[in-house]
């Protein structure tokens, strides 16, 4: 009996943790322009590779004619094109590229096509949406908040962090302003304020600023008057980024230097990446706490993972997971639903819920939570 076929496009850290923890069960082809990122999964025997630029449409519709579902996991600047060239094709899609546009803007796309396209299922957007979808569905939210952060285990001055996904990434999210809901009300904040001290158990006290994680919860959950997320990381690092900021060197716009036109971010991408990847024998960890708030209840989920003894960061393992755990409900029928789906949706059936927290589970990633009365007196 011949598997089911899936495609995973992106052989980056997420990527190919996705590709292998999907080989077996399907006919997994990965997809990469680079192929030395092909050439880390390019043993497994259970894994087709393919160089294919994303970018190019018509290349990437060949890669997908005999293909199932399809993954996305391409760095946030190709994402919204790449699922859009996906969901034209017709093809089911699960996607983590977390990219800046506004995905609404294919649902209409995605309904003509008959194409159930679930969108930001990695771990932050994604395992907490799904979260406070279960939450909302069962008694509507008034409050929600998530802090979270990949970081290594170890800290390193000077900048005690290390890119655990897509570094290009990470500095869009210290530039992009962030969006919260205030009182029933969109507020917009700069990135890197408002920052504050918080103590998780099992690791000490981090710090947590703005950024734009909200994302689809804006357009799905507008009756909740009470949002935002914040990223965690070790304390001084928010100052840090800040001043590199403010010196200009997060700019998009090229400057002269000495006859020659530099974009400052690429520069600076250029520079720091080198000193941000995971050297031979670091490990990350991956710290949530999302705190969702009815009028009777308060419930606080906690997560601290920690990268596994095959060296999978914890950053793949959360986020990969969540992603797959979503995927094999789509590709086996068990959620269905024509259009883009947020995570939060898929989180408001019950069903699906159970088998996403029971996929992680059986991963290892588990899920402490807490519940409290909220109307009980002290």
């Amino acid at each position: 009996m011949s598997l089911r076929s899936v495609t995973v496009l992106g052989a980056g850290l997420i990527g190919r943790t996705i590709a292998q923890g999907l080989a077996g069960r399907f006919a997994v082809t990965c997809a990469d322009r680079d192929p030395a990122a092909l050439d880390r999964i390019a043993r497994d025997p259970h894994i087709t590779t393919a160089v294919v630029d994303v970018s190019d449409a018509a290349a990437l519709n060949r890669l997908l004619e005999p293909t199932e579902l399809v993954i996305g996991a391409v760095p946030g600047h190709l994402g919204h094109r790449t699922l859009e060239t996906v969901i034209t094709a017709g093809k089911n899609v699960v996607d983590i590229s977390f990219f800046p546009e506004d995905p609404f803007t294919l649902d209409d796309l995605a309904r003509r096509m008959n194409v159930t396209a679930v969108v930001d299922c990695g771990v932050a957007p994604g395992l907490c949406n799904i979260i406070a979808g279960h939450h909302d569905a069962e008694r509507p939210l008034v409050r929600y908040e998530c802090l979270v952060g990949g970081l290594p285990r170890t800290r390193q001055l000077p900048w005690e962090y290390k890119a655990v996904f897509s570094p290009a990434d990470v500095l869009e999210e210290y530039t992009r302003p962030a969006r919260l809901v205030e009182h029933g009300t969109a507020v917009t904040r700069e990135a890197l304020s408002e920052v504050e001290a918080v103590d998780i158990d099992g690791l000490g006290t981090l710090e947590a600023f703005n950024t734009d994680g909200l994302r689809t919860l804006l357009h799905t959950m507008p009756h909740v008057p009470f949002m935002k997320e914040k990223t965690l990381r070790y304390p001084g690092h928010a100052e840090r980024m800040r001043i590199l900021r403010h010196a200009g060197l997060f700019g998009t716009g090229p400057v002269e230097v000495q006859g020659a036109r530099v974009v400052p971010r690429a520069l600076t991408a250029r520079l720091l990446f080198a000193q941000w990847e995971l050297g031979p024998g670091e490990e990350d960890l991956t710290v949530m706490r999302v705190t969702v708030e009815d009028d009777r209840e308060r419930h606080v989920y906690h997560l601290l993972d920690r990268m596994d003894d095959r060296g999978t960061t914890s950053m793949a393992r959360t986020t990969g997971h969540t992603c797959i755990a979503a995927a094999l409900l789509v590709a086996d029928g068990r959620y269905r639903m024509p259009g883009i789906n947020a995570p939060e949706r898929l989180g408001a059936d019950a069903g699906c819920h159970r088998a996403v927290l029971g996929h992680l589970h059986a991963q290892g990633i588990g899920l402490q939570r807490t519940t409290t009365d909220i109307n009980e007196p002290t």
